[in-house]
């Protein structure tokens, strides 16, 4: 008897591929395909952080019943605890799994009728992930969920407090990805700052562990919060493994919508923090919401005068969606029109582009690059500093290392040619 075919589809973030890896490293009794038309059962790994998110979940599972009408479609992510019991009410998947299922998933997949398995959001994964499939970079999640309560986000709700894993667990996973030949690893998580918090630990304990492994060259960290980036913390950032780019979530810049969101930050101590950081030579990144409710022209223009001040090379950028359930979707506060929103949202992000050229243009020399793939004479990875770079080269240079001397910044990545 043939063994059914399972294809997976991930949304959102990085935890999201991480925990991927893992429902995939857990089946036992089904076959992994890479084609969706082929499978007997399409996993949605969905993500709910915003009504567009929920939307785009919903239009793929919508488009796979015309391509592929007899898959069973198993909604697993965030969007099961948010969507899932009203998808499967309408009949639009087979069945739910939550968080703390993942690792159940080999069981639940031979269910022949309907189910709803959301579990519980107090769970903390055992899986030790040995291969990440398709991947030349390796993501380690540290750490679920989230004790901050920013008034415009739903994730503490679908991903619980933030609760650290095990720190040997992550140390033996990143030994055996070191030792299947991955050199990159990605920290992430939930709110990935807030790490060893409720193990008498921190991130900066963990860094140092996890550097002295063999085979370890670069660790990047997913996104921190300002307030975590401590005196600890800061007494590594001239090691050579850290990547020389961090990403941390400001939000806004405006102190009065900082205090809407329920931040926990203000514009000057961010200043402050993202000055010293690029004197260390770092790259800087941040999420910011554009259209809060309350966002005034007076608000706007504050914002984007300190956006030209502060050190930026990287912006993640949403646009305001309003989440059922959360503060900000309450307040009785002016809306910012669409069109408005959308233009500053261009605003924003022009700026940030120009900056990051201006970055490029000054960091042409002593680039280390892990080619992520490509072909045909054209690859393509990312330096220390997160940027992209495009390599020509009649060389096969797949996962491989190298170090760039003469590269030209473009005007949306970098390129550079490559010969032994």
């Amino acid at each position: 008897m043939s063994r059914e075919k399972v294809y997976f589809k991930t949304f959102g973030c990085r935890t999201n591929q991480f925990d991927t890896q893992v429902m995939m490293s857990r089946l036992e009794d089904f076959d992994l395909c890479t084609e969706e038309t082929e499978a007997d059962v399409v996993v949605v790994n969905s993500c709910t952080v915003t009504n567009g998110a929920d939307a785009t979940v919903r239009g793929y599972i919508n488009a796979l019943k015309r391509r592929n009408p007899k898959a069973r479609v198993v909604l697993a992510g965030c969007g099961a605890h948010s969507k899932g019991e009203e998808l499967l009410a309408q009949g639009r998947v087979h069945g739910v799994m939550g968080h703390s299922e993942k690792e159940r998933i080999n069981e639940i997949l031979h269910r022949p009728e309907g189910f709803y398995e959301i579990g519980d959001l107090e769970h903390v994964d055992s899986t030790v992930v040995s291969e990440f499939i398709g991947k030349s970079r390796a993501f380690i999640k540290i750490q679920e969920g989230c004790d901050f309560r920013c008034s415009y986000c739903i994730i503490p709700f679908v991903r619980g407090n933030a609760r650290s894993h095990d720190e040997e667990q992550i140390l033996e996973q990143v030994r055996r990805l070191a030792a299947n030949g991955f050199g990159e690893f990605i920290l992430t998580g939930t709110n990935v700052g807030s790490y060893g918090r409720d193990r008498g630990s921190s991130m900066a304990k963990l860094l140092k562990r996890l550097s002295m492994i063999r085979g370890v060259r670069r660790i990047r960290i997913g996104s921190l919060e300002p307030i975590q980036i401590d005196a600890e913390f800061k007494e590594l950032l001239g090691e050579p493994w850290m990547a020389k780019h961090l990403h941390i979530a400001l939000q806004h810049t405006s102190d009065r919508m900082l205090e809407l969101m329920n931040r926990r930050n203000r514009y000057p101590e961010d200043l402050k923090l993202f000055e010293e950081l690029a004197e260390r030579g770092y790259a800087l990144g941040t999420d910011f919401i554009v259209g809060h409710p309350g966002e005034g022209d007076a608000e706007w223009r504050e914002a984007m005068e300190r956006i030209r001040e502060l050190p930026l090379t990287h912006v993640h950028a949403f646009t305001y969606s309003p989440r059922e359930g959360t503060a900000s979707a309450g307040m009785d506060l002016a809306r910012v029109r669409g069109d408005i929103a959308k233009a500053r949202h261009r605003e924003l992000t022009e700026t940030i582009r120009e900056k990051n050229l201006r970055f490029r243009r000054e960091h042409t020399r002593d680039l280390t690059v892990l080619v992520e793939g490509g072909g045909d004479g054209v690859y393509q990875g990312f330096d220390q500093y997160y940027n992209r770079v495009r390599i020509e080269s009649a060389e096969d240079l797949a996962n491989t290392w190298l170090l760039l001397n003469e590269v030209e910044a473009g005007q949306k990545e970098n390129h550079a040619r490559f010969s032994l």
